[in-house]
């Protein structure tokens, strides 16, 4: 940060990121150096022969290009090294050490050519009337020169694939602007004027704009270039560059830049959340997968019947949440049991008379998603009415269910697991509800409004509630009510699809997993309170992530970057040696135990997420969306991670966890807790279905095994009294039959 600006041209690469190519072309370079010295000084050429004179010539010329790229190399390796993150200047030699870089590899290229062409010509020949010690010479020679011609070829074209990768569209338009920018700026200081937006300004800013978008653009078509080219998708390309470009207006920094900003962010955070429990911020006493845990934090107890049963519920239906993925979901999940789809495979079972007349559309020819469908439904009495796999941008597979057990007409839609899907994802701006009569205030997010708009044309056109309902009389399936389900994707979907059909259906409920942050506006968020519930897992990224908490991650990210002192090379490795275990960057080691530096840090970071101009460039406004948020209540499976002094845990129901396992307890989250992306290695892990369900289930069994020692304990001290009450009662009794027997002796 910022890019570099060589051959006139911006490039997605800083000048402190050519520390690891460089040193990758370094070590390569001085393998071939030692090949090529150690066969010049053991072998003996005959320089009397052409084709071996050119050999010989050849591998000389080969040694100068490798001793030049050798000592550049090093240069650039060591200027790339100096300096932070924002401190360019220093670095600013590079260039030259680019250019010479880029002469010695097209000499490089050249010399490979002659090499290629001494091959083709004289490989064979070489070997035709030759003593025995030319002959060995040239044996030697043939396997060096072919090794190195092929790699260096190969080199080649890992140089040329790395440069297309980093190459900025919109580079030369980039640099243009900064130019005249930095001449007004100079004329405005010498001339003591200030001068407002001109128009020469803004048609510059527009021109880099629309470069940007339309390289953006390029990108998505060329990313998804296997989803084909249709009106829909088109669209959702064109939407999906105008919202990266104005993500990223004029902000000059590179991939390398974010990813040393996220370990930055992430150190910062945690000692944030210390200082907060340190000075007891709001009654904060501890963090659970960075949520705050105060006095007010409401806790899920299942002690309570109806929490019980409800809970049940919400891993029930988790199950057919991970059930509308398919086949790749069942494989990842049972990948010893693969072998239990056989059977319920069209291949396999044709030959079976289906008396349940399911329709499914679009599957594979063995009909594998809806095999692994049933396998993973076996949690009660379920009948599948519906299947589709039909996908496109907007459009989203699900299907629609009865569940006998929970008297339940069960609509379950499936969650990213395409690129397709990614677009839709992606597709993130706001849009309002079609509802009827429609609320301006009422927005979701554009691309799961779409499929929610979709789904429920669906089941109008097809009637597939009705036919539900009125499937099988005699179970009374016509008192049955409506339940949407899905996870990620489907989640936000779902969502959104009850909110639309709540009024037709208002005994409708939904349960969201995993659910994207930026979904509905608050106003739709308190009046899905009553009908939709939410649950996350731990630190997963997807329920914190909307473009209003992307923006606050962009302003943190930058305000990190601010703050590095290190270099980045060295700031990046602090978080792959030993698995992060390496040094701590020294900007984090200043700020720790420092309260006041904390609060400095904080008020900053405030300041910067507040604020919409641009960090270097207050004429530049940055964009600023409405925050969207997760819908209706949530339930924060948070996880407790005990440490080696804490002694309360050592005995009774604990002892049945082994090697320390996190214990998993639930709290009901307020909609703001999701605001703040947590940088974490977990967040993408606690998004997956199957550990969205496998953390469910260990809180249901620890709680559940918990009330059975609570109960057995109950029923345990009430038999005890009982017994001791008998035994009184017994002794009593004997006690008066002895004074009665007493008495009427001494009467007689």
């Amino acid at each position: 940060m910022p890019g570099l600006v060589v051959f006139r041209r911006r490039w997605s690469v800083g000048s402190d990121d050519l520390v690891v190519p460089g040193a990758i072309l370094l070590i390569i370079h001085l393998i071939c150096l030692m090949i090529v010295v150690v066969s010049l000084s053991i072998l003996d050429y005959d320089t009397s022969l052409l084709d071996v004179k050119l050999l010989f010539y050849h591998q000389i010329g080969y040694l100068m290009i490798l001793c030049l790229s050798i000592s550049i190399e090093i240069g650039i390796c060591v200027i790339s090294m100096r300096g932070s993150i924002l401190d360019s200047e220093i670095r600013n030699p590079i260039n030259i050490w680019i250019y010479i870089k880029t002469l010695i590899l097209f000499i490089d290229v050249v010399w490979l050519i002659l090499g290629t062409i001494w091959i083709a010509n004289f490989y064979e020949e070489s070997f035709k009337d030759k003593s025995k010690k030319i002959f060995v010479v040239l044996k030697i020679d043939k396997i060096k020169i072919l090794g190195i011609v092929i790699s260096n070829w190969a080199l080649v074209l890992v140089t040329f694939i790395t440069v297309w990768c980093t190459f900025d569209a919109a580079g030369r338009s980039w640099v243009k602007m900064k130019k005249y920018q930095r001449s007004m700026r100079e004329t405005e200081s010498r001339l003591n004027y200030k001068r407002s937006n001109s128009v020469n300004r803004n048609w510059r800013q527009r021109k880099v704009m629309r470069a940007y978008q339309d390289s953006w653009d390029h990108r998505c078509r060329l990313l998804f270039c296997c989803i084909g080219s249709t009106e829909r998708s088109r669209n959702s390309f064109t939407d999906i560059a105008r919202l990266l470009s104005d993500f990223f207006r004029e902000l000059d920094v590179v991939p390398s830049d974010v990813v040393a900003g996220l370990v930055l962010l992430r150190k910062f955070q945690r000692l944030e959340r210390e200082a907060i429990v340190r000075q007891r911020k709001n009654g904060t006493y501890e963090f659970l997968s960075g949520v705050p845990i105060t006095e007010h934090t409401q806790f899920l107890a299942l002690n309570d019947p109806k929490s019980y049963d409800f809970f049940q519920t919400v891993i029930h239906y988790m199950y057919f949440a991970q059930g509308a993925y398919g086949w790749p979901m069942y494989l990842m999940i049972n990948r010893s049991r693969m072998y239990h789809l056989l059977p319920e495979l069209r291949s396999f079972g044709c030959c079976k008379s289906h008396s349940d007349e399911i329709e499914v559309i679009q599957d594979n020819c063995c009909y594998c998603n809806y095999a692994a469908l049933k396998k993973t439904l076996q949690v009660g009495d379920v009948e599948i009415l519906y299947v589709t796999y039909h996908v496109d941008v907007g459009e989203t597979p699900f299907f629609v269910a009865i569940d006998y057990s929970q008297k339940k007409i069960v609509v379950s839609i499936r969650g990213t697991l395409s690129m397709k899907d990614i677009l839709t994802d992606l597709n993130a701006e706001s849009e309002v509800l079609p509802l009827d009569p429609p609320r301006e205030d009422w927005l979701g997010h554009k691309g799961m409004v779409q499929a929610a708009i979709y789904i429920r044309n669906k089941l109008r056109e097809e009637n597939l509630v009705e036919k539900a309902l009125n499937r099988n009389p005699d179970r009374n399936t016509h008192t049955f009510t409506l339940v949407l389900v899905g996870h990620s994707l489907g989640a936000g979907t779902a969502s959104i699809l009850a909110v639309l059909m709540k009024p037709d259906y208002p005994s409708l409920q939904c349960f969201s997993y995993s659910p994207p942050g930026g979904l509905l506006s608050m106003p739709v968020v308190e009046y899905s309170k009553s009908f939709i519930t939410s649950v996350v897992l731990g630190k997963d990224v997807v329920p914190r992530i909307g473009l209003y908490q992307m923006e606050a991650l962009r302003a943190d990210l930058i305000n990190a970057i601010q703050r590095s002192i290190d270099p980045k090379w060295r700031t990046i490795s602090c978080s792959i040696i030993c698995c992060g275990c390496g040094p701590e960057p020294t900007s984090v080691i200043e700020m720790s135990g420092k309260d006041t530096d904390i609060n400095k840090y904080q008020e900053e970071r405030d300041s910067a997420r507040s604020t919409s101009a641009h960090p270097t460039d207050s004429s530049i406004a940055l964009t600023i969306h409405q925050p969207l948020y997760p819908p209706g209540r949530i339930i924060h499976i948070v996880r407790h991670h005990p440490k080696p002094d804490e002694q309360k845990y050592d005995r009774g129901w604990r002892n049945m966890l082994k090697n320390r396992e996190p214990v998993y307890q639930a709290i009901w989250a307020d909609t703001t807790d999701f605001d703040e992306v947590l940088i974490s290695p977990v967040m993408l892990q606690d998004h997956m279905p199957d550990k969205v369900l496998a953390a469910l289930k260990k809180f249901f069994s620890l709680n559940a095994v918990r009330l059975s020692s609570i109960i057995g304990i109950f029923f345990f001290f009430f038999f005890f009294c009982i017994n001791k009450i008998f035994i009184i009662l017994e002794c009593s009794l004997i006690h008066y039959i002895d004074i009665y027997i007493h008495r009427t002796k001494m009467l007689s």
